[in-house]
């Protein structure tokens, strides 16, 4: 495996990828680098939103108005050769506005006036093959590594650091975590299976040294569509507004999204990509269970593993809902309230078709069904208030159980 060389953007070609996953893509950029890419994960967030409604219609989702605008900032910046950088926009590819995205940024680059700027896609789909980013065994295999270490590391960060006694404990280990790990990712050593189990027991020890207050702080779970539950961007800071008013959070690994998506696309593909996929599943399986025992090793809360999960949600939400997130979305707030986890926060995009029929159609019905739960839905939008968002969080928060 190659060792990979951070300060030579000025030998390839740049590669700006949109803010989307705080927790993961300090570890999961080195999944984009190649012998061509040179990955820049976009950080500015000045007038993005402004930015973006001046190019992307208002009618589109809130994620896409946000990348768009950020992707834009960055190409006004000057920071970057133009002839030579490219911008990558990955999309689940389904039946929803989000299959749209790269045609809707390439226009908005071009009416921006950056017609040169190209824009890659990744997706599984198999769409855009024309315009798709080409990805080498190396970069899989990082990426592998990249979405399970940040899984464990945010899943632990999320729980010890509302409820740690000596403030900003938490905060130091992940950042240390995040230097051993990237070493491994940069140079390529230690990218074997078996290191990364053992490496799940050393994370979540050396997460268990901090010391806690007791009694912990209320939980909430955080479920919804994938930009806004996992970018701090899309919902407006929420784990640190929540932890504020002394709640921990909890949102799910990326690697259930993963599973589900594999998952619920089996009968859509050939044979032999069905076996690949279900391959897949196993490794992801064995993984996650690997995860999730050495976390409840040191005591710490996590949601089932995707098939277990799936086997509990079973009369609570229907297999068919497959678009976007689909019906991961019932199937982790059931997964929450059946596990020690009785509040459940739901973001999504305003107007987001799949969210409101797959996601906000089963809330009463599931709350029904376990009347110990506690739901609440917040919308978000470049024109929705941020007090109003907080509000039903904060509604959330009081409720009595």
């Amino acid at each position: 495996m190659y060792k990979i060389r951070e300060n030579a953007d000025r030998e390839k070609c740049i590669l700006l990828i949109p803010a989307m996953l705080d927790a993961h893509f300090p570890l999961l950029k080195y999944a984009f680098y190649s012998k061509n890419y040179h990955p820049v994960i976009l950080k500015n967030e000045k007038d993005i939103t402004d930015i973006g409604l001046k190019y992307v219609n208002n009618d589109m989702c809130y994620p896409i108005i946000l990348n768009a605008g950020q992707m834009i900032a960055a190409l006004q910046s000057g920071k970057y050769d133009l002839n030579r950088t490219k911008l990558l926009m990955p999309t689940a590819g389904d039946a929803c506005r989000g299959s749209n995205y790269l045609h809707v940024l390439k226009a908005a680059v071009r009416k921006a006036g950056f017609p040169q700027a190209q824009v890659l896609s990744l997706n599984i789909q198999g769409l855009e093959k024309g315009e798709q980013m080409k990805l080498e065994p190396d970069m899989v295999w990082r990426a592998l590594f990249g979405l399970f270490y940040g899984d464990i590391l945010m899943l632990l960060l999320n729980q010890v650091r509302p409820n740690e006694v000596h403030k900003g404990e938490a905060q130091k280990k992940w950042k240390k975590w995040i230097r051993i790990l990237a070493y491994d990712l940069r140079e390529g050593k230690h990218l074997t299976i078996s290191r990364m189990k053992q490496n799940f027991i050393r994370i979540a020890a050396d997460f268990s040294k901090i010391e806690l207050v007791k009694p912990r702080k209320q939980r909430i779970g955080i479920v919804g569509e994938i930009y806004i539950k996992y970018c701090h961007l899309g919902n407006w800071d929420m784990i640190r507004f929540l932890e504020k008013n002394n709640c921990e959070s909890h949102t799910n690994g990326l690697s259930w999204y993963a599973m589900y998506y594999i998952d619920s696309h089996l009968s859509d593909v050939s044979k032999i990509e069905q076996a690949a996929y279900r391959i897949g599943l196993k490794l992801f399986g064995s993984l996650q269970r690997s995860m999730i025992a050495a976390m409840r090793q040191y005591g710490f809360y996590s949601m089932e593993e995707f098939q277990v999960m799936k086997k509990e949600a079973d009369g609570y939400v229907n297999w068919t809902y497959r678009t976007g997130d689909g019906w991961l979305i019932g199937a982790e707030m059931v997964g929450h309230i059946l596990h020690d986890c009785k509040k459940v926060l739901a973001v999504q995009p305003f107007g987001c078709m799949p969210n409101h029929i797959c996601g906000r159609g089963l809330y009463p019905s599931i709350q029904q069904k376990l009347p110990e739960g506690r739901i609440v839905s917040a919308d978000v939008d470049s024109g929705s208030s941020k007090l109003n968002v907080y509000n039903r969080a904060r509604m959330l928060v009081d409720m009595h159980i």
